[in-house]
């Protein structure tokens, strides 16, 4: 089937960075227009916007990550789930989280200031080779560790994580294991059991194809309950869907994630987050993920080798998503990445490499013309 009809037309341009912000899908768009429509008159706006709204979001990302509907909260971001991680484990100072180096920074923004406060100690996860495997982690895990912050799929390098065996050693330890699904959730088939980790985070502005300040926050059931009481949303209360009636104390929240929510939860973003969700449920993640594989082997089959170096695993299984390469040097990356902005293809420069993320619009046109510049 021919996606390219479900996006807006790129003119002359060629969009290869997904992993920076992924478009809005026709519907998407049209959904925000009429959300807009409702704040100009709100009246029109549906009584269950409140509520519904959230709940039907929470199941379609519930349906993406094969989770429960109770256990994903709703947030502004990835960062937001890791905040909640952070202030609702009942830290010793002994405590040790693992960060890989050269990380997402908001794995360091969220836990260095708790450092500095002497709650946890944090230890950096250094590569052995190249790439960064679960080896490394494993290497690095000790009796103090107490969590595992990690990306599933590196944003720098695209290094896709096997996290089923450092899962398996938290579980044995008593640690606990957080996941950043940002790079890869809504282009990649995932099911948070078999990934067993405790937690996933994730923003919805890239491969969930949502507007920038949206995103979830996953905890596995019985996380939830082991974590120390947070402030909350007052929508987690029981009974706040009645507006009639708000004497709702005691103010403990209802089981499940719904607490972690972002406040305003149900904002005009959302709505168009639900009509994105809802077009990768009907196109299929699997489709998402069978394409982008079949574009990037064909880049990597067409790239001038005497120019420009793969900077991703050469094994398409230990890729996410997309695949970054570089020039031959620093000074060449930028001039390379310059030159494909001046022609009006888009990628982004990380890390001295160049990251090319296509999607469902993405033609072997596409390809062709990215590779037409590098070869240039």
């Amino acid at each position: 089937m021919d996606y390219q009809n479900e996006f807006s037309e790129f003119g002359n341009v060629t969009y290869l960075d997904v992993a920076a912000q992924g478009p809005l899908p026709r519907a998407s768009a049209q959904a925000l227009r009429k959300a807009i429509e409702w704040k100009e008159q709100p009246q029109r706006m549906p009584a269950d916007i409140y509520f519904g709204l959230p709940d039907r979001v929470r199941g379609h990302l519930a349906r993406i990550i094969g989770a429960k509907p109770s256990e994903i909260a709703v947030t502004t971001g990835a960062t937001t789930g890791l905040a909640a991680i952070a202030w609702g484990v009942d830290w010793k100072s002994e405590d040790e989280v693992l960060i890989a180096e050269r990380e997402f920074p908001a794995h360091f923004t969220v836990f260095a200031p708790l450092v500095e406060r002497g709650m946890l100690r944090l230890r950096t996860v250094r590569p052995r080779g190249r790439f960064l495997d679960a080896e490394d982690y494993l290497a690095a895990m000790g009796p103090r560790t107490r969590l595992v912050s990690a990306s599933l799929v590196r944003f720098h390098d695209a290094t896709r994580l096997d996290p089923r065996p450092i899962a398996e050693a938290c579980r044995a330890s008593g640690a606990w294991l957080a996941l950043d699904a940002s790079q890869c959730v809504g282009a990649m088939p995932l099911d948070v059991r078999e990934l067993g980790a405790d937690f996933l985070v994730a923003s919805g502005y890239k491969w969930l194809l949502g507007p920038y300040g949206t995103g979830f926050f996953w905890a596995r059931e019985e996380r939830i309950a082991e974590m120390r009481p947070a402030p909350f949303y007052w929508t987690a209360l029981p009974g706040a869907h009645v507006f009639d009636s708000l004497d709702l104390s005691p103010y403990r929240p209802e089981p499940g994630a719904r607490r972690w929510d972002a406040p305003e939860t149900a904002s005009l973003h959302l709505v168009a987050l639900e009509a994105s969700l809802e077009f990768l449920l009907r196109a299929g993640v699997e489709t998402v993920w069978q394409h982008n594989r079949e574009r990037i082997r064909h880049l990597l089959e067409r790239i001038p080798r005497d120019r420009v170096l793969l900077s991703s695993p050469a094994e398409e299984d230990r890729r996410g998503p997309y695949v970054c390469v570089a020039g031959r040097s620093p000074e060449k990356t930028r001039e390379l990445h310059e030159k494909l902005r001046a022609a009006e293809v888009i990628v982004s420069l990380r890390e001295n490499a160049l990251r090319v993320a296509p999607h469902l619009f993405t033609t072997p046109s596409g390809i062709e013309r990215f590779i037409a510049v590098l070869t240039a």
